[in-house]
């Protein structure tokens, strides 16, 4: 049985943080339910039509959920919400603008009042309170502000992570925590109240920067594709092709045998402008043109054979359609089928070991479920089509 079968997550989410923590707990077998406004839903939707006319986001973070439409700020699709939280929810999702959760009266100490078994995250910019509270947090601003781009491009231009970082990780941190207190909750019987922020993730991501800027150090420089601290560690041309080899040296056993069995030129392992990481680094520009004349006469394929045969860690430097197409996912089976709205789309297994195989059910159309779950709450026809006229639902 899937771990989380029988736990239910009501979500009030948009974007990425929160979509991106509840599809994990849907993984594990939770039952998800993702309140969508009426008419457009989760603006996420309508991020791009990448995926046969869907946004890549929300295909990506939004199968094996359920939509459910509410207009929350409607009276009588409100008392609907309250009635789905209290007689469903193990655990309240919600990454609505800071403070309107608690209005719509979804706040943790609202619900533990008459729920004492649930389970609220929030999940926000900056955190419940603060004098950043109410800024508005998106991926790339938080990105800036937890100083993860002042550390990232080259030295020339700083440079955003490409993917969505700042939510992924904050999207992370809330799935961990949930689980966390649902393990609590067994042993005490009791709920809590989770607040994530945004910064505090990706700042916590960002810590080996700052603790290398400690106490006033100079910060790790901007160095591309490279390693900022570590050489070398980063992409190299080879002549031959046009093409580029990521590798990276960890220690001296290994700079030995780049020297000798890679470059061909075994002296240099006794230079003493390249003894230890720290003058390698320093000399990282003289060491850098040593590297590309001597791959300058090489294809791609040539000096991986080289690596490989000097047992150096290297990598292709692959686009996305590499990825698609790459062969160790496709040698360890990490593709399935999931449908949607469109139809049948390839998505990755979740990263782990499943005795029992990960939940991935299709990504729902705006409002799919709204029927089903109103009529497990005991709503009648008549009663639906009441709410729908109002535009409740």
């Amino acid at each position: 049985m899937q771990p989380l079968k029988g736990i239910t997550v009501v979500t009030l989410e948009h974007a990425i943080a929160a979509p991106f923590a509840t599809r994990q707990l849907a993984d594990l077998g939770a039952r998800v339910i993702k309140i969508e406004r009426p008419g457009v839903g989760d603006f996420a939707r309508g991020y791009d039509n990448r995926v046969r006319g869907l946004a890549s986001h929300f295909v990506w973070t939004n199968r094996s959920k359920e939509s459910l439409t509410l207009d929350v700020k409607h009276a009588d699709a409100a008392q609907v919400l309250e009635r789905l939280v209290l007689e469903k929810a193990d655990v309240v999702v919600q990454n609505l603008a800071p403070g309107a959760a608690a209005r719509l009266g979804l706040g943790y100490e609202a619900l533990a009042a008459r729920k004492p078994s649930i389970i609220v995250c929030d999940i926000s910019g900056y955190g419940a309170d603060g004098p950043y509270r109410d800024k508005k947090a998106y991926d790339l601003l938080i990105q800036s502000e937890a100083g993860f781009v002042s550390v990232t491009g080259t030295a020339d231009e700083p440079c955003k992570a490409g993917p969505s970082i700042a939510d992924i990780a904050a999207g992370m941190y809330a799935y961990t925590n949930i689980l966390a207190a649902l393990l609590q909750r067994a042993q005490t019987g009791r709920g809590q109240h989770i607040d994530i922020s945004m910064l505090e993730a990706l700042a916590e991501w960002t810590s080996y920067p700052l603790y290398y800027a400690f106490g006033g150090a100079p910060p790790p420089p901007r160095t591309g594709a490279a390693h900022a601290t570590i050489y070398p560690y980063g992409p190299f041309p080879s002549g031959a092709d046009g093409g580029s080899v990521m590798l990276g040296l960890q220690n001296e056993r290994e700079w030995v045998n780049f020297c000798d069995k890679v470059l061909c030129r075994p002296e240099l392992a006794k230079d003493p402008r390249f003894a230890g990481n720290a003058r390698r680094v320093a000399e990282r520009g003289v060491l850098r043109d040593i590297i590309v004349d001597a791959f300058s006469t090489l294809s791609a394929a040539q000096v991986v054979e080289r690596l490989d045969a000097a047992q150096i860690a290297n990598a292709r430097v692959n686009t996305m359609h590499d990825v698609w197409a790459h062969p160790q996912l496709q040698a360890r089976s990490r593709w399935r089928d999931v449908g949607t709205p469109a139809g049948a789309v390839p998505a990755m297994l979740p990263p782990g070991t499943w005795n029992e195989g990960p939940r991935m059910d299709p990504v729902p159309s705006l409002g799919q479920h709204t029927d089903a779950i109103l009529a497990e709450l005991g709503l009648d026809t008549g009663t639906v089509n009441r709410l729908r006229a109002a535009e409740a639902i």
